[in-house]
């Protein structure tokens, strides 16, 4: 008998450490070479990790969540052979392809029924492979969590016609959910870019009647659904038109050199909600749209951002950011900067308010801009006068195409 120690093997992207993601195998457990032991997440992929040898594993590295530096044991496994005690050169490992993108462990998934399923991108490979819905699937891990005997009980009771058990925990009862994956990286990033800036918000109010009336016009031309404009392009248009006149608006701050980088193309980021979380897919160059070809390449990204498809380089490199919360959008919000930009832009809902309009009352579209600046390198009074110069475009749409 002899003992061979599993080392993480290096990622790549210049990973020096990855986080434990799920484990496939336990201790005790006999495995054979190849067996998938588990995935690791580095900040954009999942990756899974097969055993180099037979035999059975004494040793797991640590539990999910769990952070594991490259070259360090990950699985000691006891073997028969000798030469398995020769450590082996790690299999290289296929590079995460763009549809795995962000695919980490607790993904959560809106599927047909309305619920919410929660497991690993092994399982829901193997899931599609099989045709089965996952939404059917009892998760008795954390938060209800698909594991992988849970799958695996799930196929013995499909093809036996056995029922299959499922939890007995009353509703009362409270569920440890582990903060790891794209969940753990949103907090810390939001918890270092409230810790790290200071936010000056401002909270501008645009009557929006003539802009809502030229979007409906421009939109009535368009044959295809998908095409249609919503109010994102005209703000990423009027954007970069205002940032020809405050161009430190259009910064990222290198805080390793303490150096404020000012941008002359606008890389525009376009704050999405996807199953994974938050994600800020990029516009590049949107300087050099028109209003169709930003509208186009904002529903581009933003779908890639969701579906997992979206390359690294479409997730970064932004210099300036808008969001919105559709339908939810209320009456006023405090987005967070994305570090390292200096400025973020959100639009809010539209209403239908009266209000005075040429000395009379009248009823108009009414809707609320909300931005947060750094107030380190955006005095409130650049801030403030730049998005004047974007109520002054929507309230008169024209001006917004002109050069």
């Amino acid at each position: 008998m002899s003992e061979h120690i599993f080392k993480l093997p290096d990622l790549g992207e210049g990973t020096v450490e990855s986080e434990i993601g799920e484990w496939f195998i336990k201790v005790g457990e006999f495995v054979e070479e190849e067996t998938v032991v588990g995935t690791m997440m580095t900040d954009k992929a999942a990756v899974e990790l097969a055993s180099p040898v037979s035999g059975t594993v004494i040793k797991l590295a640590g539990e999910p969540g769990d952070i594991v530096a490259v070259g360090a044991a990950l699985v000691t496994f006891e073997t028969d052979s000798e030469a398995a005690s020769k450590e082996p050169a790690p299999a290289p490992q296929p590079e995460p392809s763009t549809k795995d993108s962000d695919a980490f462990l607790e993904v959560v998934a809106e599927v047909d029924s309305g619920t919410r399923v929660v497991t690993s991108p092994a399982i829901r490979r193997r899931a599609k492979e099989a045709g089965i819905d996952l939404s059917l699937v009892p998760g008795m891990g954390a938060g209800g969590r698909i594991q992988r005997k849970d799958f695996d009980n799930y196929l013995k009771s499909q093809a036996t016609g056995t029922p299959v058990a499922r939890s007995a925990t009353p509703s009362t009862a409270v569920k440890e959910i582990k903060v790891i994956g794209l969940r753990r990286i949103i907090a810390e990033r939001m918890t270092r870019a409230k810790q790290e800036i200071p936010h000056f918000a401002y909270v501008e109010e645009i009557d929006i009647t003539e802009l809502e009336a030229l979007r409906k016009h421009l939109n009535n031309a368009k044959s295809d659904p998908s095409e249609r404009l919503t109010l994102l392009p005209f703000l990423g248009l009027a954007l970069v038109r205002a940032l020809q006149e405050f161009p430190q608006c259009n910064s990222t701050y290198d805080k390793e050199r303490n150096v404020l980088l000012q941008h002359e193309a606008v890389h525009l980021g376009v704050a999405t909600q996807t199953p994974d979380g938050l994600k800020v897919p990029v516009v590049k160059h949107a300087e050099m749209r028109d209003i169709g070809s930003l509208a186009a390449e904002i529903r581009r990204v933003t779908q890639a951002a969701r579906d997992n498809s979206a390359k690294k380089s479409e997730l970064t490199g932004g210099t300036i950011t808008i969001t919105s919360l559709g339908k939810l959008g209320g009456i006023a919000s405090t987005p967070v900067i994305n570090m390292p930009e200096v400025g973020i832009i959100g639009v809010n809902r539209a209403v239908q308010r009266p209000v005075v309009f040429n000395g009379q009352i009248a009823v108009r579209l009414m809707m609320n801009l909300s931005s947060s600046f750094d107030h380190r390198f955006v005095d409130g009074y650049d801030a403030a006068a730049m998005i004047q110069r974007i109520k002054e475009m929507f309230e008169h749409p024209a001006t917004i195409f002109l050069p």
